[in-house]
């Protein structure tokens, strides 16, 4: 095959795209449809808590429409980390999905699922085997670690998405994974190069965000050929530039030149990008080093606390000068009433250092108002209700200096104002995990449905 079309609807299922975007990427007829569905971004809860991303209707939406087309032009339609994390539940809450979008169209068709949840027991005989390093500033993983997990997943490579195709599946709905690998796998699969295939699949995995202006909810078409690629984004108002890809190339990555995955190393350090016309740019150069070793990131998060927080508002200047004073003297108030052990709180201040904290270079808070979220974790409810609720109070009233009025101090958004915002997760593993076959951590489950 000389050439490979490859379709992104979307950065993120569930995320929206315009109909003419995908009309135009069918009119192109490519290959193959791919659509990425989770991310760690937004931390552990999606993994803790075993609940998914987006709202079911818009996952319906933009999930029916692409099983449309991938149906009509007889294509595989690949979609990954499904549900958000990845988790089986998560899996499980899109194949329902799937299986009514199915039912209503009163279709059938031949699916893979790609379960990636891992087994604690597997997992503890790797521990014990010394083959389970850390990924990342982190410690070494524990057997406690393991065991305290709500869930813990395996980040899949290629393999499990190649073995999905070569047993005929129409639909692959597959677990957590590296994200380039859901359009990588295929392009493997048809034997084109790997250098290539990981770098298209880089950029192809967040829809049309590598171009000006760039978007997640948009589509855009990857073409791979011998030796280079070209992308396009779909929507006419959007196009393609050679600082857009370059610039998406880096995203997320601390090496401009070497970007590591399952399978080996993305080398990037002889790659070209060039403008094709208006809106197209080619790439070459892709390289691709092997791993003489395979080894698995693995995902976990456990329960940690619950956190309760209260947002308002500070317009006094008297009061936004003296933003350490206030803060010490809730902290210490704190102390006094609940004693010192067992819970936290956070003062985020925007307008002074809400976003960097300590980091913030700009020590001084030149703004004439300032927005507080208060946070309070406890390991419970009811005590992080507690503390949230002594801290509002007390600080409704406190009297810094140079206080002149005895009016409250806050201008809350919402009534009530102490809100409850649940359990709060870490992530517990962080880890990479050594196996000789890279379909080691998963299972591939064919099936029909309709």
């Amino acid at each position: 095959m000389g050439e490979l079309r490859l379709l992104s609807p979307q950065g993120m299922l569930g995320y929206g795209y315009p109909e003419e975007s995908l009309r135009r990427g069918l009119e192109a007829r490519p290959h193959m449809i791919g659509v990425d569905s989770g991310s760690t971004d937004a931390g552990p809860y999606r993994l803790g808590s075993g609940k998914p991303t987006v709202p079911r209707e818009a996952v319906k939406r933009d999930l029916s429409l692409m099983l449309e087309g991938a149906l009509e032009l007889g294509i595989p339609l690949l979609v990954g980390s499904a549900g958000g994390a990845g988790a089986r539940e998560h899996v499980e809450w899109v194949l329902d999905i799937l299986d009514e979008v199915v039912l209503e169209r009163g279709k059938r068709l031949s699916l893979a699922v790609i379960w990636s949840d891992v087994d604690k027991n597997w997992l503890l005989e790797k521990l014990g085997e010394g083959e389970v390093k850390p990924l990342g500033p982190v410690e070494p993983l524990k057997s406690e670690d393991v065991l305290k997990a709500r869930r813990i997943v395996a980040v899949m490579g290629v393999a499990p998405y190649i073995e999905a195709l070569w047993g005929g599946a129409q639909v692959v709905i597959a677990g957590r994974s590296n994200d380039p690998a859901i359009f990588a796998s295929f392009a493997l699969w048809k034997g084109f190069s790997p250098g290539l295939a990981f770098h298209l699949g880089k950029i192809l995995e967040c829809g049309a965000m590598a171009s000006v202006p760039g978007s997640a909810s948009d589509s855009m078409l990857g073409i791979l050929k011998e030796d280079r690629f070209l992308v396009e984004p779909l929507n006419p108002a959007r196009r393609c530039t050679e600082v857009s890809v370059a610039a998406h190339t880096l995203y997320e990555k601390s090496d401009p030149f070497r970007i590591p995955g399952p399978e080996g190393v993305l080398n990037l350090e002889m790659v070209s990008f060039r403008q094709v016309g208006e809106r197209r740019v080619e790439v070459r150069g892709s390289a691709f080093e092997p791993a003489r070793e395979c080894w698995i990131k693995l995902e976990g998060a456990c329960q940690e606390a619950y956190r309760s927080i209260f947002i308002a508002g500070i317009r006094d200047p008297v009061m936004i000068s003296r933003v350490e004073e206030w803060q010490g003297a809730t902290r210490r108030a704190l102390e006094e009433y609940f004693g010192c052990g067992g819970w936290r709180v956070l003062f985020h201040v925007y307008g002074k250092d809400g976003v960097m904290g300590s980091l913030e270079p700009v020590k001084e808070t030149s703004s004439h108002e300032l927005g507080l979220v208060f946070e309070a974790v406890a390991p419970t409810q009811e005590e992080a209700q507690a503390i949230c609720s002594f801290a509002r109070s007390f600080l409704m009233h406190y009297h810094y200096r140079g206080r002149k009025a005895t009016a409250g101090n806050l201008a809350f958004l919402y009534s009530p104002s102490d809100i409850p915002m649940g359990p709060v997760y870490s992530f517990s593993v962080h880890h990479l995990v050594k196996v000789e076959d890279p379909l080691e951590p998963f299972r591939v489950e064919f099936m029909e449905v309709g």
